[in-house]
């Protein structure tokens, strides 16, 4: 191609200081009009969803820091409650302890209080039967010494003579 082919298919009196003005005019049109598709129509719509999200993130972060302090003091509390829960089983278990202790005391003076009563009213059964027997026999061994007395001798003795 030569020089003069050139200028038809790249006018010479036009360049990039001198553009052409009717696709300079519609270059301008339809960026504005691209424009304004994004501007109305796509960037708030992209906007709205990066701030859901961003919302969503930080709302979810507040709600798990809310949550995490919630359960924070729950478990301070329940741990509260179980603490005290220990020591009332403790003072429990103590007063339990003394006031079994306090039973078997008075269950073995209860004890030894019967034993004491049933030896003293077997120690006075026994005196008395002893007492009874003693009576009897003395009886009968007057009689029996009286008899053998008289079996001795061979005649009777006190009693026997009358």
């Amino acid at each position: 191609m030569t020089l003069a082919q050139n200028s038809k298919i790249f006018p010479t009196d036009l360049g990039p200081l001198n553009p052409v003005w009717a696709e300079l005019i519609l270059g301008a049109v339809l960026f504005g009009l691209t424009f304004l598709i994004l501007a109305k129509g796509i960037l708030p719509k992209i906007k709205r969803t990066l701030e859901q999200r961003e919302d969503a993130i930080d709302g979810g972060t507040e709600r798990a820091d809310d949550l995490r302090a919630e359960a924070t003091a729950i478990r301070e509390q329940y741990e509260a409650e179980l603490a005290e829960a220990r020591h009332d089983a403790a003072r429990i278990r103590s007063q339990a302890t003394e006031e079994g202790s306090a039973a078997i005391a008075a269950a073995r003076a209860e004890g030894v209080r019967e034993r004491e009563a049933i030896l003293a009213a077997g120690h006075e059964k026994i005196a008395a039967e002893r007492a009874a027997a003693e009576r009897e026999l003395s009886a009968d061994v007057d009689a029996w010494a009286h008899s053998l007395a008289g079996r001795i001798v061979g005649e009777p003795v006190g009693a026997d003579r009358a």
